[in-house]
């Protein structure tokens, strides 16, 4: 691949889906297209670059992007943020919700669905508390087919097994041939939506708890700025957004902050202190100064 037929992807995967390729990037583009090639029985990547020009085939620039930005997931992946959901964000989000017994949360990158999913089963392992409650996730990827395998809640072997907790399989998935496929009663919990960060999701609504995690990192910084601004115009009062290990708000954004305690946990800027009120619930975001 030369240089300009780079420089011709690069700029076509930045404005099509805001990920941001680096020169040292090339093993990247040869890998994940290789296959978009041959299924598409394209010989070589200088002949996908005059097709893409040509943007004669929406089939194969979906299949270009789709190719390009989907990422690894697993089930409970990292962990701590899944602890850090039932310990607290859920516990906290049903004291401050408690008069309106709704609580919509929203995964922004759900890839194959592992992440939804995860949030989904601890969701219903918390049934008895949130007896009477509407709990609404809405699973949201850039990518037509990744959706449409979480969908299906169908997962190899090595998918299933991997970072979910044996008691969890057993409780929740059905082995279908030589697949495991998550069973009904938790699909049906998730909503899958197509859906480009780049775009405007205001029909999505107001959310209590983001997860929007190891996506940023695809973006370049006043990308990551732009996303961070309209997710936070999306958080209702006193939400929480989870990131990823390597992703932040500082120097992005003065709308939101970190918290002080949890690593990876942000919350709007100017979030006030619960009402003085002996039985109010000590409030998960104090004010703190916002992040310049």
């Amino acid at each position: 691949m030369t240089e300009a037929e780079f420089e011709f992807i690069r700029i076509y995967l930045k404005q099509r889906s805001g990920l941001s390729l680096t020169g040292e990037k090339h093993y990247l583009i040869e890998s994940r297209l290789g296959p978009v090639c041959r299924r598409f029985r394209i010989a070589s990547l200088t002949e996908l670059v005059t097709a893409l020009k040509a943007s004669r085939d929406a089939a194969l620039e979906k299949a270009v992007v789709e190719a390009m930005t989907t990422n690894e997931t697993f089930f409970f992946r990292d962990r701590a943020p899944f602890d850090l959901f039932r310990d607290v964000l859920l516990p906290e989000a049903m004291q401050r919700r408690a008069a309106q017994r709704r609580l919509r949360i929203w995964c922004a990158a759900s890839s194959t669905g592992q992440e939804p999913y995860s949030l989904a089963m601890m969701v219903q392992e918390a049934a008895p508390k949130l007896a009477g409650w509407q709990v609404d996730i809405v699973a949201t990827d850039l990518s037509t087919e990744v959706i449409e395998k979480a969908r299906q809640g169908l997962y190899s072997h090595f998918e299933a097994q991997r970072g979910l907790p044996v008691q969890l399989l057993l409780k929740y998935f059905a082995q279908v041939g030589e697949q495991w496929q998550i069973a009904a009663s938790i699909r049906q919990m998730v909503e899958y939506r197509q859906l480009n960060l780049l775009n405007g999701f205001e029909g999505l609504g107001q959310f209590d708890i983001v997860f929007c995690r190891n996506v940023l990192i695809y973006f370049d910084a006043p990308t990551k700025g732009d996303i961070l601004r309209r997710v936070a115009a999306a958080m209702n009062p006193g939400a929480s957004l989870l990131l990823g290990a390597a992703e932040t708000v500082i120097g992005l954004t003065d709308r939101l902050a970190p918290h002080a305690k949890h690593r990876g946990l942000y919350g709007h800027a100017e979030a006030a202190p619960a009402a003085a009120n002996a039985s109010a619930p000590a409030p998960l975001w104090p004010k703190v100064a916002a992040a310049r």
